[in-house]
Order: C-alpha cells, then sequence, then structure tokens
C-alpha cells in the first residue's frame, strides 16, 4: 500500500476533472470504478476509486482519491493504493502501486 496525503488550492471540481480525466487517460488499461460525492454545510467531499491493470507486477492495483473542502478552505487530498502484492502473507513487488500513486502526483 502506497499513501499521498497533500493540502492543494484552486477549484475543486477543475482539480477532481483532472485527476479524473488524468488517471483514466493515462493508461490503457486505467479506469474509474466508481464515485461518491457529498455537500453539506458549505463542505464537500468526493472519492473517487480508479483500477489498472501493473505489468509489472502482474495484477490490477486499486488507487483512492478523497478531495475534502470546507467553504472556501484548502482542498484535503488522500490517495492511497493498494493490490499490488502477489504475496500471500507478505507485502511483495509494490511496483505497481508505486506507479499508480506517481502518475497521481504527476497531474498534482
Amino acid at each position: 500500500m502506497a499513501k499521498l496525503e497533500t493540502t492543494l488550492n484552486g477549484n475543486f471540481s477543475q482539480i477532481l476533472n483532472r485527476i479524473e480525466d488524468g488517471i483514466v487517460n493515462g493508461s490503457v488499461s486505467a479506469s474509474l470504478e466508481d464515485s461518491s460525492d457529498f455537500r453539506s454545510n458549505g463542505a464537500r467531499c468526493s472519492v473517487r476509486v480508479f483500477e489498472r491493470y501493473s505489468y509489472m507486477g502482474g495484477n490490477r492495483v486499486s488507487l483512492s482519491v478523497t478531495l475534502f473542502q470546507s467553504g472556501d478552505g484548502p482542498i484535503h487530498l488522500s490517495a492511497i493504493t493498494s493490490g499490488g502484492s502477489q504475496a500471500i502473507f507478505l507485502k511483495i513487488n509494490t511496483f505497481g502501486e508505486e506507479a499508480f500513486l506517481d502518475k497521481l502526483r504527476e497531474l498534482l
């Protein structure tokens, strides 16, 4: 599992669209698996779950991205990857997870 947490400034919708488009169009096998959006009392939260095939790992990996903004404050991003290991008891070969997270870093 790999994780990225950061704070962003800008337009929430534009950042979300850039992430969605960049991930889905950044890999032949990437897809948006599901999404969820909430608004309450001036706060906004969007969750996106992406999946793609990792050639290096020989398996599929997922990327969950959460954006949160309260009012006009900064946008908080949390991104977590999973599924990049082939072992039963140990976490080995997480190259695919790191590569998926690196794609998000490029977009930001």
